[in-house]
């Protein structure tokens, strides 16, 4: 199973303060400090409401550049806060890549405090994503993994089983899957879709969803990607509320919920099987695939 991938280039305080000094002095006598590190950013507190994010591998350094051409439209299109870059860096100092400077954004993530009224969550959640669910334009990004028909997912999710036979039916998840994928593909136009939306990049405040973070991801192709996210957050019962709710401007037939929930299946098991110095990561594959498999019904 894979760890995190290493930096592959270093990021300190030191390299942040240079650049936002060479390239946004007026932001140089801010407090800034370390905030966090992930898979593809590091992440800095500036001041009281900002954050410097910085790609941390080549591969990340792409979808930094994706968020910085599009977010500050998608932002008028969605009803709640998302991290539009504030100011965009580039590269110096020795950095190679461009990077921003975006708004904090206050509240927990929704996988350490859930909402207090989880049927409102779920219209919540579902009215944001019938928001951005818009036919995207003709430039707009595409990413191999994500938003493509769910057939194009089937070698990883074979690969990624081949890893987890001692700890998964993998029986029960190939049989699923391979009647998933055998659902009419997505016909519509390419729409926006966040791309990673799962409950480290939903933000709760006042016991209430606040905000959609780390839009990397982003792309145009099948909403049922996103969609996916039901089975992540949301217990079965208020299922309907999320599908009517996400559907006001696109209806989601049968086919498409069918797709998400093969696309639930496919990101569970990829959780699973890259999270083994990540408990948070591996606790939500987890309880997502438990989620797939007993609403196969659904």
């Amino acid at each position: 199973m894979a760890e995190m991938p290493a930096a592959e280039h270093d990021v300190d305080v030191q390299l942040v303060a240079g650049l936002l000094a060479d390239q946004h002095p007026d932001l140089v006598d801010l407090r800034l400090g370390h905030l966090a590190h992930g898979w593809d950013n590091e992440s800095y507190r500036l001041g009281d409401d900002m954050i410097v994010r910085l790609p941390r591998r080549q591969a990340a350094a792409e979808l930094v550049v994706h968020e910085q051409r599009w977010l500050g439209d998608l932002a008028r299109m969605v009803r709640l806060p998302i991290p539009a870059p504030l100011r965009i860096g580039h590269a110096g100092r020795g950095f190679p890549w461009s990077w921003s400077v975006v708004p904090w954004l206050p509240g927990d993530r929704w996988e350490a405090t859930p909402p207090l009224d989880v049927e409102r969550a779920a219209t919540d959640l579902g009215a944001f994503l019938s928001e951005l669910h818009r036919p995207a334009p003709l430039d707009a990004p595409r990413n191999p993994l994500r938003g493509v028909p769910l057939a194009d997912r089937a070698a990883r999710f074979d690969a990624a089983l081949s890893v987890l036979a001692d700890r998964i039916n993998t029986d029960r998840c190939r049989a699923l899957f391979n009647r998933l994928v055998t659902t009419p593909p997505w016909t519509g136009p390419p729409v926006w879709i966040h791309g990673d939306l799962h409950p480290l990049n939903l933000l709760v405040a006042d016991g209430q969803l606040s905000a959609v973070i780390d839009w990397g991801d982003v792309c145009a192709g099948d909403p049922a990607t996103d969609l996916s996210v039901a089975w992540m957050v949301l217990p079965v019962d208020v299922h309907p509320a999320f599908r009517l709710a996400a559907g006001i401007g696109l209806a989601i037939d049968d086919a498409t919920w069918a797709r998400a929930r093969g696309w639930a299946l496919a990101l569970s098991v990829a959780m699973l099987s890259f999270s083994d110095d990540d408990p948070t990561i591996a606790g939500i594959g987890t309880r997502t695939l438990h989620a797939v498999l007993e609403s196969a019904a659904e």
